[in-house]
């Protein structure tokens, strides 16, 4: 089994995911982006535990909201994010350039590597490497229930932007259109900014990677 709580937090108005297995209660955040204790409360009223933070990548407003989270946690979550991204991490995702002194929280121990399956409960994410907005960006698809958390690689009608300093153009496009557009259209795209969108729609309507 497996739900999902949304929420839309910080300045960035960024989408926040805490996902479970309501059967075992076992809990992960995908992208903590800000005001960690409203994820925190929200968990704790359905019963569920945080076990693992996962980040699709480390600007700072997917990860702004993860210290106030672990603090309260023990023990403590077990972080994972692409090792391309860990020297942003450390830099607090980029943060000082907006005026944010962004506390990252603990420090990443798992690496995600394309391919490699995390677990939750009795449900199975599979990563995908796509970088282009972050060079380590990865993006979290659950084949049984046609649904891919893809951070900021994709939007409804738009894609992540590539001018901030390791960013890429042309891998962006490729890792849409390879990790992406390869996947069942009718798959529900989850995405870090904006409304929900799916791959179908995007490969028809998106006129920045369209297939049309």
């Amino acid at each position: 089994m497996f739900e999902i709580a949304s929420f839309t937090l910080g300045p960035a108005q960024t989408n926040a995911y805490l996902v479970a297995d309501p059967e075992t209660k076992e809990a992960a955040v995908i992208d903590p982006a800000w005001d960690g204790h409203v994820i925190l409360h929200a968990a704790q009223k359905r019963g569920w535990r945080i076990g693992h933070l996962w980040y699709t990548h480390a600007h700072f407003d997917h990860i702004g909201g993860a210290a106030a989270i672990a603090d309260a946690l023990n023990p403590l979550p077990l972080v994972a994010l692409h090792p391309n991204d860990h020297v942003l991490w450390r830099a607090g995702g980029g943060g000082a350039m907006f005026g944010f002194d962004i506390d990252p929280g603990p420090e990443p121990t798992i690496d995600f590597v394309h391919g490699m399956k995390m677990k939750l409960g009795s449900n199975e994410f599979e990563v995908r490497f796509t970088p282009g907005h972050t060079p380590g960006h990865c993006i979290l698809h659950i084949p049984a229930e046609k649904v891919c958390f893809c951070g900021d690689l994709i939007f409804a009608g738009g894609v992540g932007r590539t001018d901030f300093l390791g960013g890429s153009w042309d891998q962006l496009v490729e890792s849409i259109r390879m990790q992406v557009f390869t996947l069942p259209d009718d798959t529900r795209l989850l995405s870090g900014h904006g409304p929900e969108t799916t791959v179908g729609e995007e490969k028809r309507e998106n006129p920045f990677v369209s297939m049309k």
